[in-house]
């Protein structure tokens, strides 16, 4: 049989496949499509809630403020910091380079942003998940366009945006254009924003003038400019900075020659950010300066009471002794230093601002010990005693507290006198349950102290939490003649163009007399003895009219020593951040030697005075013999470090953490 045909119009043959052209032009145009929409789509969605871009050329400024010293010396610049903007052809030409080489190699190639970048970046992220820092990919179109539209929050819809404004940005300036705003606009760190502003903060000198290494260092900047300062980090600055100049060479920049020449170009930083003086005062009286004048809407200038120099001095001391006391446990330190009208003349609030802004000189609450028996010793001179009252060293149960001294030994009967001057554990309880644990928080608290105090027992062995500041200020009238001095720091605050907001001598005068006579006489001569030939003998200064306090806490958790001379006293404590204690540090040991090492270079430089209030000083030749033997004895009973009044608490009875009694307590 014949083969059948297929009907007229039946089904035909296969369909000729497409040639590889027509293969290519087809999926082209599918794609090319797809893509279309993706971007239309892009567009609409992220496009919805962009930020206005009319005020692109706007400058959100905050006001800076200039702190000054009681000599007029600049203390510190805080606040925002711009500056005319610069023009890109005024600048070096290694200063752009620099930023392009280390930022954007392809800045002049692409049209707002690296396609390779972004998918390079997200590639490298999505493989170091766990471990590093991510890395961003963003040009410098799109870091222009975050710095001048967007917040930094890492979300897709902020990247996004950020791509779109990019595009933006592009399609409407020129590149040169575009890095001119990028320089002027990006913050540096340090207050400053844009190039010419960061160069005059860190180098004191205008853009136009920056070297090749000072270029590198501030483009390195652009990664981060808490982590990379030169300032807060010298080594990791010097690191990236070398960084961009071996991109600057990659990328043909500048010759490897040059590079070479700019890393044996020391960079000198401005000294007022180098030396970093006062940033826990700045930090304290900032907060004030806007308490008492409200957000500054002007560039202010703020006159304070702190002495440069003895600043220099104390963070210089602080820093040298807490280093070498690391053995011992010491961990932190706090220095504060009044004169006899309450100016704050030094002030300290930790051994390393950059490693920690908890400020220790008013933030930081920690018991008192032994430097808080003065209130308790005052209160029972107020009452009729005096330093030749006779007093009995033993045992003492009150209520159910049994205070003992640090050696376990008692002196029997002394005066007075000794008991401060020795530091008895056992007198001063005996005193403040005698007059009453409520007259000696009223004492304390109109000398100065304003943290609460609590009315156990145990608050005679200074079982009371308190910060160095205020510790300093209500020893300021033993000081001064009996006169309460609050401590402060401003003396006036005025405009840039000489306004003035505030002016401290013309507010209310808080100076009254808290303590009287013959207490003050007494005290005086008793607290002279601490130096002299008690607790605190560390602390002897030869030549000078000194007086002070020691204080340890339970389990050596706090160290103190407090110690003045006519109008001047100065606060130190030494611990740790955590409330752990130290190995047997007492306040007769480290703080008296900080005390002393500050002191030895301060006391030249004040007009000092005998101490007002008291007779002078006995010398050496005029001391009496009966004297000489009762310090004599007692030092024979005594032995080690004399400020170590007494021993640790056994485990079974400390107390809690909320109330922990004195190391000079040491309860059974």
């Amino acid at each position: 049989m014949a083969n059948a045909q297929p009907p007229a119009g039946g089904p035909r043959g296969p369909r000729p496949g497409r040639s590889p052209l027509q293969a290519l032009i087809y999926w082209t145009l599918v794609l090319g499509v797809w893509a279309l929409i993706f971007v239309v789509a892009f567009f609409a969605v992220f496009s919805v809630d962009l930020p206005d871009t009319s005020k692109l050329y706007d400058v959100k400024r905050q006001p800076s403020i200039s702190y000054l010293d009681r000599s007029g010396g600049l203390v510190a610049v805080r606040g925002s910091q711009y500056a005319p903007p610069v023009d890109l052809n005024k600048l070096p030409p290694y200063v752009p380079k620099a930023f392009v080489a280390i930022e954007d190699r392809w800045f002049y190639w692409h049209f707002g942003f690296n396609p390779w970048g972004i998918v390079r970046s997200q590639a490298y992220n999505w493989t170091h998940k766990r471990g590093g820092p991510l890395r961003g990919g963003s040009t410098i179109t799109q870091q222009l366009a975050r710095a001048l539209f967007l917040t930094p929050n890492q979300t897709y819809r902020r990247k996004a945006q950020e791509l779109i404004l990019a595009v933006w940005l592009e399609a409407k300036f020129s590149k040169k254009q575009i890095l001119e705003l990028y320089l002027n606009r990006e913050y540096f760190g340090e207050g400053a924003y844009g190039i010419e502003a960061a160069s005059q903060r860190y180098f004191n000198k205008p853009a136009a003038e920056l070297t090749l290494g000072e270029s590198a260092l501030l483009a390195g900047l652009m990664k981060g400019p808490s982590r990379y300062s030169p300032v807060a980090a010298t080594d990791r600055a010097a690191r990236r900075a070398t960084i961009v100049l071996d991109e600057m060479v990659r990328i043909h920049a500048i010759t490897p020659q040059q590079r070479d020449e700019a890393l044996k170009a020391p960079v000198r930083v401005n000294p007022v950010l180098a030396n970093q003086r006062a940033q826990y005062f700045t930090d304290w009286v900032d907060d004030q300066v806007r308490h008492l004048v409200g957000e500054p809407t002007e560039d202010l200038v703020v006159e304070t009471t702190l002495d440069l120099p003895l600043q220099a001095s104390a963070e210089q001391t602080i820093q040298t002794d807490v280093v070498a006391a690391k053995p011992q446990g010491v961990q932190q330190a706090a220095l504060v230093s009044l004169d006899g009208e309450g100016r704050v003349r030094a002030y300290v609030g930790g051994v390393n601002y950059l490693q920690s802004q908890f400020d220790r000189a008013t933030q930081a609450r920690r018991q008192a010990g032994s430097s808080f028996k003065p209130f308790v010793y005052l209160t029972a001179i107020e009452a009729g005693q005096t330093p030749d009252t006779p007093v009995v060293d033993e045992p003492i149960t009150i209520g159910t507290w049994t205070p003992r001294n640090y050696t376990g030994k008692y002196l029997g009967p002394i005066t007075l006198e000794i008991g401060l001057k020795e530091s008895i554990n056992t007198v001063a309880a005996r005193l403040a349950n005698e007059v009453g644990t409520s007259n000696v928080a009223a004492t304390a608290h109109r000398l100065g102290i304003v943290s609460p105090i609590q009315l156990d027992p145990s608050m005679a062995l200074g079982a009371v939490e308190v910060s160095p500041l205020e510790m300093a200020q209500a020893y300021a009238p033993f000081s001064n003649g009996g006169v309460f001095a609050k401590a402060y720091a401003i003396e006036r605050i005025r405009t840039a163009s000489g306004r003035m907001l505030f002016d401290h001598s013309m507010g209310n005068d808080q100076r009254r007399a808290v303590i009287g006579q013959p207490a003050l006489s007494y005290m005086i001569r008793m607290l002279r003895q601490v130096i002299a030939s008690g607790t605190g003998t560390r602390a002897n200064v030869k030549g000078y009219d000194l007086a002070g306090k020691t204080g340890t806490t339970s389990d050596y958790r706090d160290a103190w020593f407090m110690g003045y001379t006519g109008g001047f006293v100065t606060a130190v404590w030494v611990g740790r951040d955590d409330n752990t204690p130290m190995k047997k540090v007492t306040g007769g040991g480290i703080p008296a030697g900080i005390w002393h090492d500050y002191m030895v270079q301060v006391l030249p430089r004040l007009k000092t005075e005998l101490i007002p209030g008291a007779e002078a000083p006995p010398t050496e030749e005029t001391s009496s013999d009966a004297i000489s033997q009762i310090i004599s004895g007692v030092n024979d009973l005594l032995h080690g470090d004399h400020e170590a009044d007494s021993a640790p608490p056994k485990p079974a009875s400390r107390p809690s953490a909320q109330i922990r009694p004195s190391q000079e307590e040491a309860p059974h």
